[in-house]
């Protein structure tokens, strides 16, 4: 297991400040003829460490495409969807605040693109770099940094579709912290991944949240939680089905209710597993 990495400080707000990270008020989310969200609300804060879980079907794909702005609430007299208090946000400065890690990103990546260019795209939010992409020299000492300090600099002259799925993950995470945004969502990011890549990639989650990053798990795994994280809010058919800390919401009786099926429960610490009964 390589050490942990150390990571670039995020670009962070005033520690002071309040205004909350997501902000979402009466949405309304319709994809196809199925009404996901009805009325949906749901607050984070900047500096807190969330799970969002959920079984199958609970809503968490649609919530991370409305975040995305791949999806729009229907209209609304006033603002349904606010990031860092913005409703329409200047997508370069909030590229520097926010960055989105999502399964979809990882399906639809070219897979002709080099590591190194996986990497570099994220300074242009796009799926591989183009002959219109002008990179500077500071950018190239940036990606350098990242490859390094994720220990993946073996990975830069490689094709994208040749790699593990932990390798890709990996180059995902450099496409996002290129930027070095104070915030970090990821979507189920251990999911394909083998024992070690795993451990790797929690590991590396971990030293994120220490090094000041806020992260938003997006998740059904409960083995995915760091224990760093100190809120989870569930999620089941298109609700907030219950929210608080931690310690609160992972428990035998809650996680049976919201999976449908008896579960234990088992916790070390500050990691916590589901066992069938």
């Amino acid at each position: 297991m390589p050490e942990p990495l150390q990571v670039s400080t995020p670009v962070v707000s005033d520690p002071k400040a309040s205004t909350p990270l997501i902000e979402i008020t009466g949405a309304t989310v319709c994809r196809g003829d199925n009404r996901v969200f009805d009325d949906f609300s749901l607050t984070l804060s900047q500096h807190e460490s969330v799970a969002i879980l959920g079984p199958n079907g609970a809503g968490k794909t649609t919530l991370l495409k409305l975040l995305m702005r791949e999806i729009y609430p229907l209209w609304r007299e006033y603002p349904v969807v606010r990031i860092l208090g913005k409703e329409r946000n200047d997508i370069w400065e909030l590229r520097r605040q926010l960055g989105i890690i999502s399964a979809d990103l990882q399906e639809i990546y070219s897979p002709e693109a080099l590591g190194r260019q996986v990497v570099f795209s994220g300074f242009f939010s796009s799926v591989g770099i183009w002959g219109h992409h002008r990179l500077t020299q500071d950018q190239h000492e940036q990606v350098q940094t990242v490859l390094a300090r994720l220990d993946i600099e073996d990975l830069a002259g490689r094709p994208f579709g040749e790699l593990s799925s932990g390798q890709q993950r990996r180059l995902l995470l450099g496409r996002a912290l290129v930027n070095a945004p104070a915030h970090l969502i990821l979507d189920e990011p251990t999911s394909g991944l083998d024992l070690a890549a795993t451990f790797q990639y929690l590991q590396t989650m971990r030293q994120l949240i220490r090094s000041g990053h806020t992260l938003v798990l997006v998740t059904h795994h409960i083995h995915e939680i760091p224990p760093e994280v100190t809120r989870v809010v569930m999620l089941n058919q298109g609700c907030v089905w219950a929210d608080g800390p931690k310690s609160e919401m992972l428990s035998e009786a809650r996680l049976s209710t919201l999976y449908g099926v008896k579960v234990r429960l088992v916790e070390s610490a500050g990691w916590y597993q589901a066992l069938p009964v």
